[in-house]
């Protein structure tokens, strides 16, 4: 087996694996820090290993026996005491505590979530600790410099150790308290795994928490609302990328492989959820998602009812622009243009999604050399390779 095939299973383990090698991890040390560092320290030995005596049949229980092997020969160095140690050895070998649900990283993400904690900290915390996200990767996320973050996620794990924070599922009364930390998470979790192929199990895992998640909390319509959100947009997966890796936009995806099971079942969930009478925002967003899923047709989308569902969220820089997008493909792309240009010189300077709406607008009116620039900036901007390769097709097209 080559380095580079073995390099390509430690990453794809890497993107399976890592939440739950460090949840158990946390569970059985009770050390935040400690636990990523073993977990880290099983991976680079996975690189080291693997190529000689081969992938192992289930990666995950090599990398966590690996990972609380390296903790235990820490805690013997360190002298922390015969009986913390002899407690980490037994709990290493044994099954999980009875609790609600039996699944470390939802009680990872419960953990994380802890009204204690700020919310943003709760999110991001969540992000690097059960997804393995970069600081870098999540300080882009939330739109704020690499050295904040970082700053953000030393406080939390601090704050988790002194307050003694439980890891646990909290009892049922408790739930609702935790709800929009943990429904954020979800949902980010999700939009890694979307937007990255190489991160993709991402989006799998999101949805299969937020499946425990609504059986939890069966009363919570925003549980409801953001599984059937997640369901609605995994039903275009395989669509959102040509066969080279370019960027397939909602407009030209080949709606006849869409998953049409998966639509049906988020539109059933959508529906039975609505019918509370208690609109949230994910809620809201699932509507706007079915809006794009039920059209059989782009042209059929009903773009004034998207650009009136945005209008319930707050609005956001993110929500602004797409609700400047909707308008403009209800009112006309000069429509929309002017509300795009609105944005400019807020926090959106520096997205390449903001300078790609702009040049498509520009495209749809004719200003070709004005798309051609705008398609440039955003092409400097974009961070993935499908994106690129898409604008850099766009703006061909535009410059002939």
């Amino acid at each position: 087996m080559t380095s580079g095939s073995v390099a390509d299973e430690v990453a794809h383990a890497f993107a399976e694996e890592w939440g739950q090698v460090v949840a158990t991890l946390i569970r059985i040390t009770g050390d935040w820090d400690l636990a990523e560092e073993c977990a880290q320290e099983a991976f680079v030995s996975a690189l080291k290993h693997w190529p000689v005596d081969g992938i192992p049949d289930r990666p995950g229980a090599w990398l966590t026996t690996t990972a609380r092997n390296r903790a235990i020969d820490w805690l013997r160095r360190e002298a922390v005491g015969a009986a913390k140690l002899q407690e980490v050895t037994v709990m290493s070998g044994e099954p999980a505590p009875a609790y609600d649900v039996q699944d470390d990283r939802l009680r990872l993400m419960f953990t994380c979530c802890h009204p204690a904690l700020a919310m943003e900290a709760r999110v991001a915390l969540t992000l690097r600790t059960l997804a393995g996200l970069s600081t870098a990767d999540i300080a882009r996320a939330f739109l704020v410099p690499e050295a904040t973050m970082s700053k953000r996620l030393t406080r939390a794990k601090q704050k988790i150790r002194y307050a003694g924070i439980p890891y646990r599922v909290p009892p049922a009364h408790l739930l609702p308290e935790r709800t929009p930390a943990v429904l954020a998470v979800l949902y980010l979790l999700f939009n890694e795994g979307y937007t990255d192929v190489v991160r993709s199990s991402l989006s799998g895992e999101a949805i299969r928490l937020a499946r425990m998640l609504v059986q939890l909390m069966p009363d919570e319509p925003e549980a409801a609302g953001l599984l059937a959100l997640m369901l609605l947009h995994d039903a275009r997966r395989d669509t959102r990328l040509s066969a080279d890796g370019v960027l397939v936009t909602l407009e030209d995806q080949d709606r006849t492989r869409w998953d049409h099971t998966l639509i049906t079942e988020g539109e059933e969930l959508l529906d039975a959820t609505l019918r509370r009478g208690m609109p949230g925002p994910y809620q809201v967003q699932a509507a706007i998602a079915a809006c794009h899923a039920t059209a059989r047709t782009a042209a059929d989308t009903d773009w004034p009812q998207i650009a009136g569902l945005y209008g319930q969220l707050t609005q956001t820089p993110v929500v602004a622009l797409n609700r400047a997008v909707a308008i403009g493909m209800a009112d006309g792309p000069a429509v929309g243009l002017r509300l795009v240009d609105n944005l400019a010189a807020g926090p959106l300077a520096g997205y390449h999604l903001l300078p790609a709406t702009r040049a498509d607008f520009l495209r749809r009116l004719g200003r070709r050399s004005e798309a051609a620039s705008a398609y440039q900036e955003a092409l400097d901007l974009a961070e993935t390779q499908a994106a690129r390769l898409y604008l850099a097709r766009r703006l061909k097209e535009v410059s002939r």
